[in-house]
């Protein structure tokens, strides 16, 4: 038998202070929120500017909002209607977990428009300085799940295969830390490196196509190894429910990517 890596068990709980309990899953959020909002002051200076420093400063209330709300309605419609169908109330529930990274993209997506609008801002542009910034969010975010013990992978004959505590005796792949790294490191990467092209940052909506496409990507390759979810299973041949949310990014991505600049 192959060795069987231990699954580094932490208290999902960071700080608990009395009645106050701060989850990892909590401050991951806060920590990619705050690193992403300092990148993007920092992108969005960039030549061709896309936004002033205040500006996106202002957005980030927006953004958050976005993300908190599309992510959690992302996970009722696209994953558990039926569940939250004959239970709505629960829909507000959010610290029984259960948020989608597409849902709270179209979240981010909807608060950007209407942002734009507001200050006139090209939307295109802002989101070339946004989307750079996305993949630290998600880094933090792929290592609360390992923590929490969640999302694991499938079954695996790898010597770095670990028995999660929800998962049952069966070695899996820590599917999280793969998802960490492609979609948080190497993208993170990928994206640093198109943007200080001058002449791709100049190509209005390059780099949010970049993003879209990239992540569709990774998070399709990522799939492959993570347990699709119970509820669900497969739902059309081999593919799960992230990959088939990931092939709308991936087509509109590489329409944008590949459309002539204006």
């Amino acid at each position: 038998m192959l060795p069987v890596l231990a699954f580094p068990a932490m208290d999902p709980v960071a700080i608990e202070i009395g009645p106050i309990a701060i989850r990892w899953y909590a401050l991951a959020y806060i920590a990619g929120i705050v690193l992403a909002w300092q990148l993007v002051r920092a992108q969005a200076a960039m030549a061709p500017p896309a936004a002033t420093r205040t500006q996106v400063d202002d957005f980030v209330t927006w953004g958050t909002l976005g993300v908190i709300l599309g992510g959690r309605l992302g996970y009722v419609l696209f994953y558990r209607p039926g569940y939250y169908l004959a239970a709505p109330h629960e829909i507000l529930f959010v610290w029984q977990g259960g948020m989608a990274f597409h849902g709270g993209m179209l979240g981010v997506i909807l608060a950007a428009l209407w942002f734009c609008r507001r200050e006139r801002l090209d939307p295109l542009a802002f989101g070339d300085r946004v989307a750079p910034a996305v993949p630290v969010g998600l880094f933090f975010g792929r290592i609360a799940n390992f923590i929490n013990g969640e999302l694991w992978g499938r079954p695996a004959e790898v010597p770095w295969a670990m028995v999660f505590p929800s998962g049952g005796d069966i070695p899996r792949h820590p599917s999280q830390l793969y998802q960490a790294a492609l979609e948080g490191v190497v993208l993170f990467v990928a994206l640093q490196v198109l943007l200080h092209v001058p002449s791709l940052r100049a190509r209005r909506g390059f780099l949010t196509g970049a993003f879209l496409a990239g992540y569709g990507v990774a998070r399709s390759i990522g799939e492959l190894f993570r347990e699709p979810d119970a509820h669900l299973g497969y739902l059309l041949g081999p593919l799960t429910m992230g990959m088939l949310l990931s092939l709308p990014m991936l087509a509109a991505g590489l329409w944008l990517m590949a459309r002539r600049p204006a």
